[in-house]
């Protein structure tokens, strides 16, 4: 992405400002301040949930964007509690995915554990007869939006029933805070104006190879830094076979 900027409640400010020093921070208090800026900035992508807290702001959040994304211009990255915060009402959820998807195309993307995808999806996850392909696709098509059900062999899924298996996976990502970045590189593909589907399975992809090369011991923090040589290989490769 070109600028990225997080929202900030007040008491979190500080410390916000002692760890970011590439990118811009905004207190931000309320779902109603956070439109507001997005439709300001024109707003390409935003990322809700992770830190973020489970329970009704939470979901005030999601319901806010979701109704700008279906505006048009603004896409949707959803992982950890806003995903968590819907465990009790996850029609509320789908209601408001439905509402981000200008023109019938997914707005937004869901990117749940297998634990996250329980929480949403229970009678999909109690299916011992569904694979894990079936199960991630008729999961988008409930939910109206591109499905990234995470796990060794992640399965990136879309309303229309197109589905990727991701074939690099690998352990080393099993540690916390790798799902929180993996959310990150999604958003950041579809800033750059990416499709949904496409910019979720590169993601998936880039996430993975990241991760490879380092190796053991790797933890969330280690993979910002490793996404440039990813992606200049690719490039070279690229130029390569042009």
């Amino acid at each position: 992405a070109g600028a990225v900027t997080v929202l900030s409640p007040a008491a979190a400010m500080q410390v916000n400002a002692m760890h970011l020093t590439s990118i811009m921070l905004r207190r931000c208090a309320a779902a109603d301040e956070a439109v507001a800026f997005a439709r300001a900035r024109k707003l390409a992508a935003a990322v809700i949930g992770p830190g973020f807290g489970v329970g009704g702001r939470c979901i005030d959040f999601v319901g806010a964007l979701a109704g700008l994304a279906g505006e048009g211009g603004l896409r949707l990255v959803l992982d950890a509690d806003a995903l968590t915060s819907f465990e009790s009402s996850p029609g509320a959820l789908f209601d408001a995915l439905g509402r981000s998807a200008p023109a019938g195309a997914p707005g937004a993307v869901l990117t749940p554990h297998e634990g996250e995808f329980r929480r949403l999806f229970p009678d999909l996850a109690a299916d011992g007869m569904s694979s894990k392909l079936d199960r991630a696709r008729d999961a988008a098509r409930r939910a109206r939006a591109v499905v990234v059900l995470k796990g060794p062999d992640t399965v990136i899924a879309d309303p229309a029933g197109r589905a990727a298996v991701n074939g690099n996976g690998t352990p080393y990502l099993a540690t916390a805070g790798s799902g929180d970045v993996l959310a990150g590189i999604v958003a950041g593909l579809l800033a750059q104006g990416m499709p949904t589907f496409e910019a979720a399975c590169a993601a998936v992809w880039l996430h993975a190879e990241a991760g490879a090369r380092f190796g053991p011991g790797l933890i969330a923090e280690d993979l910002p830094g490793l996404l440039p040589p990813v992606l200049a290989d690719l490039r070279h490769r690229s130029a390569e076979q042009s």
